[in-house]
C-alpha cells in the first residue's frame, strides 16, 4: 500500500508540473519545442567548447593589412612645402641653401648637429590647396624639415625627412614624412616595387609608399619666395614606434636601425645605457636605437651568436624566427637587393619575448643587373655579392647557413616566392603601373637634368625587372656550389721577404679548395709583379718590394670547379664608380712598412 502511494503521488506530480508548463508555454506543441530546444542547449553547455589558444612559442609576426587599404599605386600627392628661418633651440635658424648644401659627413667631421629648417607642409593637387587636407589653412611652421640618408646627401637633389609638430597634424596616421628621390637608380620606382611586392606575402613586413610631388617656396634669406618645382619623390613609412602600432606590433619593444651590424658583439660599444662608459655616438655607429632603451637583452643575443660553444641551433631557435630569416634573406637575394647584408634594415623585438625580427627599409638598390648593364658600370656578376655568399661576413648568418638544414630551409623559401609570390606577370604589371606614372615626371624639369638614363634605356631597364628574379635566382644556386667569400690580410714584409695570407675559404661540401693569388703594381693587374696558383695553403712568400702602391688579389677554386672572390674590393674612382673585387690596396712606405688602404664609401 506504501508504495503504490508513493507511485500514485510521483504520478500526480509529474501531471502538476506537464500543466505548469502548457501555461507557461501556451499550447502543448510549443511546450514540447521548447522542451527539446532548452535540453539540446544543456548539452552543448555541457561539452568541451571549442576554443584555439596560442603559446609563446606559437607567435608568428604578420603585418595588419588593414593599413595599406587606400593605398593607390599609380596616384601622385601634390605637397608644398613653405621653408622659414626658425630658432636656435630646435637648430632652424638656418637657410634653405644651408640645409641643401652640407651631407651628412660634413656634419660628423665637424661634430655639428645637423642644420633644419622651419616649414608649413600642406597637401593639395595641382591646382592648389584642399580643404581637409593636411595644413589647409596653416601660417605658421607645422614641421621641421632637413635632408635624410648618407651617401644620398652628397647628391645635388635630396631626400627630405619631415618632422610634424606635436598638435600640428598627421598625414595618413604618420607624423614623420619621408620624400626620397632615390636619385641613384634610373627608373625611380623601384623602392615602391620592392615595399609592394612585400604587401602580398604574409610572412613579411612591408610599408606605406606613396608617390609625391613636391613644391618648395624658400622663404629662407636669399630664397625666392615663390613655390618652385622639384621633381617627383616617394614618400616611405618611417619604421618607428607609430609604426609598430600601425602595423599591429608592439609599440614599447625594441626597435634597432642597422647602421652597419654584423652581429659581433662590439664590446666597447653596445653597452647598456645605464653603464658609466656608455657612448650613444658609439653605440648608434652600429644600430641605431628607435624603441626601449633596455638593452640587456640585445646584449645577452649578441653574446650566445658570439658564444661558439653554444650550437647555433640552440641559439637561432632561442632568439630569432627561421620563418621571418627565411623570407627576408629570399626575398631580398631575389630581387637582388645585396645592399641588405650588414644595414638596411630595422631588428624588431616585443619588450616581452626573445625573439628578434628583421624589417626591411630601403630597397633602391634592387634590380640593378639590367641598369648595371646598359650604364656599362661594374656590376657584381661572379663575385661574392650574389647569393648567400653575400651574408658571409654577418657571424649570425656564417654559423647559420653552415648548417645544412637552415639551407634547405632557406632554399625552400625562395621556390615559394620565386613561384607564387614574384612572378614575372605581377612584376611586369607593376612596373608598366609605375612606368605611366614615374617615366614622365624623369624627363621633365627639374629631374630630367639629373636623370642616369636616357628615354630609351628606361624602357628597357624597365622591361627587363621581371627577368632579373630568375637572374638571382641562378646566382644564388650557383653560390651553394662556391666556396665561400674570405678577407685578405695586410701584407708584411720582413728580412727581404714579402708575405701575402688570407683567411681560409669555406666549402658546403667540404671540398679541397686551392687558390690563386696575383700581386700587381695597378688595380686592373696588367702589370703584374708575382702570381702563383694552386696553392693549397693560403699564405706564400715572395721578394720584398720597393716604395709604391700595390694590388693583391686572391681567388679560391674548390674541387668542382666554382671559384670565388675575395671580400676585399677596390674602388676606382670615375664617374661612375666601380668595384674590382677581391682585391686589396696597400702601400709600401719609405721606412719598408705597410699600410692597406681603406675605402670610404662615405667620402
Amino acid at each position: 500500500m506504501k508504495n503504490n502511494l508513493q507511485l500514485f503521488a510521483l504520478v500526480g506530480a509529474l501531471l502538476l508540473l506537464l500543466g505548469g508548463c502548457a501555461l507557461a508555454g501556451g499550447t502543448e506543441t510549443e511546450t514540447t519545442e521548447t522542451s527539446v530546444q532548452e535540453t539540446s542547449d544543456a548539452v552543448s553547455a555541457s561539452e568541451p567548447v571549442e576554443k584555439v589558444t596560442s603559446s609563446v612559442e606559437d607567435y608568428q609576426l604578420r603585418d595588419n593589412d588593414a593599413v595599406y587599404e587606400d593605398d593607390d599605386e599609380d596616384s601622385v600627392v601634390t605637397m608644398y612645402l613653405t621653408v622659414r628661418e626658425g630658432n636656435s633651440a630646435e637648430n632652424t635658424n638656418h637657410t634653405w641653401t644651408e640645409v641643401n648644401t652640407y651631407s651628412k659627413y660634413w656634419y660628423e667631421d665637424n661634430n655639428l648637429e645637423q642644420y633644419a629648417v622651419e616649414g608649413i607642409l600642406q597637401v593639395g593637387d595641382e591646382n592648389g590647396l584642399i580643404p581637409g587636407e593636411l595644413g589647409y589653412g596653416e601660417t605658421v611652421p607645422n614641421a621641421i624639415v632637413k635632408i635624410r640618408g648618407q651617401s644620398s646627401t652628397k647628391r645635388e637633389q635630396k631626400n627630405y625627412k619631415i618632422e610634424l609638430k606635436d598638435g600640428h597634424g598627421e598625414w595618413r596616421d604618420q607624423r614623420t614624412i619621408n620624400l626620397n628621390k632615390h636619385g641613384g637608380e634610373g627608373l625611380r620606382f623601384k623602392n615602391k616595387l620592392a615595399y609592394d611586392l612585400m604587401k602580398d606575402i604574409p610572412q613579411m613586413m612591408s610599408a606605406r609608399t606613396q608617390f609625391v610631388h613636391l613644391y618648395v617656396k624658400d622663404e629662407t634669406e636669399g630664397g625666392s619666395g615663390i613655390f618652385e618645382d622639384y621633381g617627383l619623390y616617394t614618400q616611405v613609412e618611417q619604421i618607428n614606434g607609430r609604426y609598430l602600432r600601425s602595423h599591429g606590433l608592439d609599440n614599447n619593444g625594441h626597435l634597432y636601425k642597422n647602421e652597419f651590424f654584423e652581429f659581433f658583439r662590439y664590446e666597447d660599444s653596445i653597452k647598456l645605457a645605464t653603464d658609466p662608459t656608455f657612448n650613444l655616438d658609439d653605440f648608434e655607429t652600429y644600430l641605431e636605437i628607435k624603441g626601449d632603451t633596455n638593452h640587456s637583452k640585445l646584449i645577452e643575443m649578441l653574446e650566445d651568436v658570439n658564444d661558439y660553444s653554444i650550437p647555433i641551433e640552440d641559439t637561432v631557435e632561442k632568439w630569432f624566427d627561421t620563418e621571418n630569416l627565411y623570407y627576408w634573406m629570399a626575398f631580398h637575394i631575389l630581387i637582388g637587393n645585396i645592399d641588405t647584408e650588414a644595414r638596411n634594415y630595422f631588428i624588431y623585438s616585443p619588450l616581452n619575448l626573445n625573439k628578434f625580427y628583421f624589417i626591411s627599409w630601403d630597397n633602391d638598390g634592387a634590380f640593378d643587373l639590367t641598369e648595371n648593364e646598359v650604364r656599362g658600370t661594374s656590376g657584381r656578376n661572379g663575385s661574392w655579392q650574389t647569393g648567400i655568399s653575400n651574408y658571409w661576413g654577418v657571424v649570425l648568418f656564417q654559423r647559420m647557413y653552415k648548417n645544412e638544414e637552415y639551407r634547405n630551409g632557406l632554399t625552400e623559401v625562395i621556390e615559394t616566392l620565386r613561384t607564387q609570390y614574384l612572378t614575372e606577370e605581377k612584376i611586369n604589371n607593376l612596373v608598366n603601373t609605375y612606368r605611366q606614372v614615374v617615366k614622365p615626371y624623369v624627363y621633365s624639369m627639374p629631374d630630367i637634368l639629373y636623370a642616369r638614363l636616357t628615354d630609351d634605356e628606361y624602357d628597357i631597364v624597365a622591361d627587363a625587372l621581371a627577368g632579373e628574379i630568375q637572374q638571382n635566382y641562378q646566382f644564388y644556386l650557383e653560390s651553394l656550389e662556391k666556396p665561400m667569400p674570405f678577407y685578405i690580410a695586410v701584407p708584411t714584409q720582413e728580412n727581404g721577404q714579402l708575405t701575402l695570407s688570407w683567411d681560409a675559404a669555406y666549402d658546403f661540401d667540404n671540398e679541397n679548395i686551392t687558390y690563386t693569388v696575383e700581386l700587381a703594381s695597378d688595380a686592373l693587374f696588367q702589370n703584374m709583379i708575382f702570381s702563383q696558383q694552386n696553392i693549397r695553403v693560403p699564405q706564400v712568400t715572395t721578394t720584398s718590394l720597393p716604395e709604391g702602391q700595390y694590388f693583391i688579389r686572391v681567388r679560391a677554386t674548390n674541387e668542382s670547379g666554382y671559384t670565388q672572390d675575395a671580400f676585399d674590393y677596390y674602388v676606382v674612382e670615375t664617374n661612375d664608380s666601380y668595384k674590382i673585387y677581391s682585391t686589396k690596396c696597400f702601400y709600401v712606405l719609405a721606412d719598408g712598412t705597410i699600410e692597406e688602404y681603406v675605402y670610404d664609401e662615405g667620402e
